[in-house]
């Protein structure tokens, strides 16, 4: 007898680059505070979707066009995107991935982000800025589960990749990247000290052809 393991959902973890970040970190910071006090219309959506937080996802939402840090984050995230779009075994020829969305999270206490995917994107992801200790992971549900109707309770001591969700522990300073259609979370943390991440998606263009 033999099994073999079908449809893999890759999850790509990796630091955004080798040096710099303490710097590029600190700015981002300080830009993200500086832009919540600003947002006023980020802090009614916030109020209303994403209580005792703060996201600009409601009123900023396309920060890397608007602002020469993020867009310097965003350059610095493209060769991720390319590098785990080819791991998927993506054809990208004649197309290119373009980041449309970039947002700032703030979170501290029981603030929570509810389980969600990100429609009309092809990648996803979040760079994490400040974590404090004891800040929630990143939780990934198995996109079959809705479908595993008269399934039992999986076993205690299986490996972490048969699981039905899976947690990926944020870390300054690095990225966290995963197709869009994989539903995701995040649980409270429960600290005094903000978790700062910022999030974006990715689509395909079709790169223009030369004359014509």
């Amino acid at each position: 007898m033999s099994t073999i393991s079908l449809f893999p959902t890759r999850i790509y973890l990796a630091p955004l680059k080798s040096r710099g970040l303490g710097r590029l970190n600190r700015d981002l910071a300080d830009e993200c505070a500086a832009l919540r006090l600003a947002d006023v219309a980020g802090q009614r959506w916030s109020a209303r979707h994403y209580p005792g937080g703060y996201t600009s996802y409601g009123s900023h939402d396309k920060l890397h066009r608007v602002s020469s840090l993020f867009a310097g984050l965003e350059k610095a995230i493209a060769p991720h995107a390319r590098a785990y779009a080819r791991a998927l075994g993506y054809d990208l020829r004649g197309r290119a991935l373009c980041m449309t969305d970039c947002w700032v999270n703030m979170m501290a206490g029981p603030v929570t982000h509810g389980l969600h995917l990100h429609p009309l994107s092809f990648i996803s992801g979040t760079y994490y800025v400040q974590v404090p200790r004891g800040a929630a992971a990143i939780k990934f549900e198995d996109p079959r589960l809705d479908r595993m109707m008269a399934a039992p309770p999986k076993r205690d001591d299986i490996a972490a990749r048969e699981r039905l969700h899976y947690s990926v522990a944020p870390r300054v300073g690095h990225l966290v990247l995963f197709e869009s259609w994989l539903r995701h979370e995040v649980p409270p943390s429960f600290t005094r000290t903000e978790r700062i991440s910022i999030s974006f998606n990715y689509a395909l263009r079709e790169k223009a052809k030369a004359g014509g």
